[in-house]
Formats: structure tokens, sequence, C-alpha cells
């Protein structure tokens, strides 16, 4: 069990719900209102980046704004690339995140490098040697901290000996944990996060069979990183958050979407109530499988609650392979509503696709450019070249506001937007960057112009 300020995580503890601020974390009055929307929406505790000192010590000014107004949720600072700014939050706010595959070891380069055992060694040591003085920073001020493994940002040094696997992934995390075991630091919440529904499922359940092995107990943070925005969204954070959810996996939660972060919350919550009839649901479906298809009849009059639970109850089903075609039944839904549906919670189970696939961030202080916006134009840029030209229909494309998990999400997606500064976008096919620091309001016509000249 982690605490959090006046929150404990794990246990028998209801699930927490969480969202993360879009405002820049030097802009604190827009922070503070930002955060008490979120609260007020439903949400237990809120995350903010602090790319900088500067942006970690603005922390103690939001706490203090949100305090003076009667909030009193607990804070947790967002932190990449920077162990040093780590260590000044740890100080001012209730939780601190990091991230394995940036906190000592070195910014991706994506190149294959080779190491002896000994010299791995020496690496987990360095790292050893810079995270137990944060850890004491942490005892001394009472401060949790998240361990958050995202697929996007593996360090070469794991890759190199693991791949771009769940594997490292989940070696990743348990390097980390290794040493604060043996420091007795035990406020720990755990995160591995992907994009990929597939790939986050499986890694969650390899991590609690490893921490199984291990006789380490911490509590678990889930979410489908870049899940997009609007039903999309919704879908891809159903089936990943669900299917564990329904398995017992999960003290805490946040629905990623590229939307305003208290949008986030009321589908957290939808997810969470739904838990044990999704569950019952799921062992209905599994045991009247026939001809290689799901079937499954909902009632639901809400189109966003009828997404969350068939997603939430076939999710698992299909990424375990229990059958590959999908049949849903509605009575207050059109066959082609029912249909469109079927196709996304199979697409999103990487069992069938059937559109472009957009894999978008949520947006936070790092983010570059307006992140909605973009991805509205996108799309329809996307779609009038589809109607051109249908390969377009079956590409996925990343929109990342910043560089922390664009160019490893990339590993996903055919080609990629990234932001790479104020005012410019770098482009990627794959991790490859083909174009840097165009000006945004040229980049998405140059975006699909690469494209179509790469289908060529």
């Amino acid at each position: 069990m982690c605490h959090v300020k006046g929150l404990a995580i794990g246990g028998d503890n209801p699930i927490a719900i969480q969202s993360m601020t879009n405002t820049n974390t030097n802009d604190i009055e827009g922070s503070v209102a930002q955060i008490e929307r979120i609260v007020d929406a439903g949400a237990d505790l809120v995350r903010l980046t602090a790319q900088g000192t500067r942006e970690a010590l603005s922390l103690k000014e939001i706490e203090e704004g949100i305090h003076r107004d009667g909030y009193d949720v607990p804070l947790v600072a967002d932190i990449h690339f920077n162990a040093n700014v780590a260590d000044v939050a740890a100080g001012i706010v209730e939780k601190v995140r990091i991230n394995p595959g940036n906190y000592v070891d070195p910014g991706r380069t994506f190149k294959k490098l080779e190491y002896t055992d000994a010299e791995y060694a020496d690496e987990i040591q360095k790292i050893r040697l810079r995270l137990v003085p944060f850890l004491n920073i942490c005892k001394e001020h009472h401060t949790a901290i998240r361990i958050g493994v995202n697929h996007g940002s593996l360090s070469d040094r794991i890759m190199s000996r693991y791949g771009d696997t769940p594997a490292g992934m989940v070696e990743s995390c348990m390097e980390f944990l290794r040493i604060c075991r043996d420091e007795d630091f035990n406020d720990i919440v755990i995160s591995i996060k992907a994009s990929n529904c597939v790939v986050m499922v499986n890694t969650m359940r390899l991590l609690v069979s490893k921490m199984d092995q291990e006789d380490m107990h911490y509590p678990l943070h889930l979410g489908v990183t870049e899940a997009g925005e609007g039903e999309d969204g919704r879908i891809k954070s159903a089936v990943g958050i669900g299917a564990l959810l329904c398995e017992g996996i999960g003290d805490t939660i946040r629905v990623s979407l590229s939307e305003a972060p208290e949008r986030e919350v009321p589908v957290a919550r939808k997810l969470v109530a739904m838990i044990q009839e999704c569950a019952a649901l799921r062992q209905q479906c599994r045991d009247t499988v026939a001809d290689d298809t799901i079937t499954l009849s909902l009632t639901e009059s809400d189109m966003e609650d009828m997404q969350l639970k068939a997603s939430m109850t076939v999710g698992a089903l299909l990424i375990d392979g229990v059958a590959h075609h999908l049949t849903l039944r509605n009575p207050n839904f059109t066959e082609a509503q029912l249909r469109d549906l079927a196709d996304s919670i199979l697409q999103a189970a990487r069992v069938k696709f059937t559109k472009t696939e957009f894999i978008s961030c949520p947006g936070c202080g790092r983010t570059l450019y307006n992140l909605e916006e973009t991805i509205a134009r996108i799309k329809a840029a996307v779609r009038a070249a589809a109607q051109q030209d249908p390969r377009f229909s079956t590409l996925k494309i990343g929109i990342m506001g910043c560089i922390v998990n664009g160019p490893g999400e990339m590993a996903d997606a055919d080609y990629g937007y990234v932001g790479a500064g104020p005012g410019k976008v770098s482009l990627y096919k794959g991790k490859q960057c083909i174009e840097r620091n165009i000006a945004s309001a040229d980049a998405v016509e140059r975006l699909i112009q690469f494209i179509k000249d790469d289908c060529k």
C-alpha cells in the first residue's frame, strides 16, 4: 500500500482516479484553475509536469493556491530527463513520478549498443548511486514515488539487451524496485504504459508475475498512453484498462484522452463502476463463443456507456485470441453503429484494422502546440487524402506534443508528428526523423505530402 498525503492506494482501498494538467506549470493561476476543475470532476490526485527547476518550484505556489481555495488534493510531479528536478519536487509535492528510461540513462538514440555483464552491472550501480539520495529526500518529506515506465521511452541500454519488448519494460521497472527494496522504501506506485493495448495488458500481467516471483507487492497504476480522443480514446482505454481491472489488477487509473483533462475523470469513474458486471459478462461471453465469434448483448441507451462496457467486457478475450470476430447486439442502436463499434474494439485489440489509427498523447505542460486543434486538422487531412488513396485508411499516425515519448511511440506508428520546440514540429517515419523543426503552420500539409510521396 502507498500513502500519498491522506490518500491510501492499494490493498482494499477504493481504486483512485487521477488526471494530469495540460497547462504550463509556470502559469500558476491557470494550473490552479485546471486542477480545481479536475478535482470537481471527481479526481483523487492530479499530476503536473516539471521539466525544470523553475517548474518544480512553481508547484509550491500552485499547491498554496489550491489550498487557499479549499482544495486539498495530492499533487504529483512528473519528471523526465533531470534527476535533480526530482530532488527539488520531492520536497514540495506529495508524490514524484520518475521514468526509468531517462532518469539516469542518456536520451535515446535507438542505436544498438553492446554491454558486457560487468559493464551492464556498472550501469545499474550508476542508477543506485543517483536514486538513493532521491529516496532519502522522499523519506525525509514523506513523499511517495511512482516508477513509471513507458513503452515509448525505454533506454538504449534496456533495448540493447531485451529489445523493445514487454520483458524489457518489466526489467526497466524491476531495476528500480530492487533498489527501493534494498533501501527499505515502500511508498511506491508502479505503472507500465503503452499506446498498444496488447502490449500494455501483457506487460502488466508479466510485471505482476515477476513481482510475485521476487515477493514484491506494490500498488499498480493503469493507463493506455496516447489513447487518442473521442470514441477511439475511450474504446482503447476501456479495452486495456478494463481487461486488467476485470482480472483484479489495478489500484489507480488514468484514462489518457487528447481532450480537456477534466473530461478524463468521468470516463475513468465509469470503468471502475463497471468492473463486477463486465467481469461476469466476460465469463458468459467466453463460455458461449461459437464459430470464432464473441456475441455480446447489452441494453445501454447511452453510446459512451455502450462503448465502455462492450470494450471492457470483450477486450481481454480478443487480446488472448479466444475469438477473432465480434457481434454486438443492442436494440437502442442501429446495425451500422454496432458494426462500427465492433470494428473499433477489434482494432483496439489488434485483431482487425479497418480505419486509420491515430496515436495521440493527452497533452501536458510540455506540449508545444494546440493539441486538439492539430488532431482535428490532421484527421480532416487524412480523411480527404483517403478518398483519393485508400492506403491512408490502413495507416497508424502518431501525434505527440513533445519529444518525451514521441520517437519511441513512433515504433507503433507508420508516421509521426512531434512537437520539437515553440512553433516547430518534426516529422517521422517510424522512429526515423525525416524533417526537423518545420513551422507548425506548414507541418500538417508537409506530413500529408510526405505520406503521399512515400506511398508511391
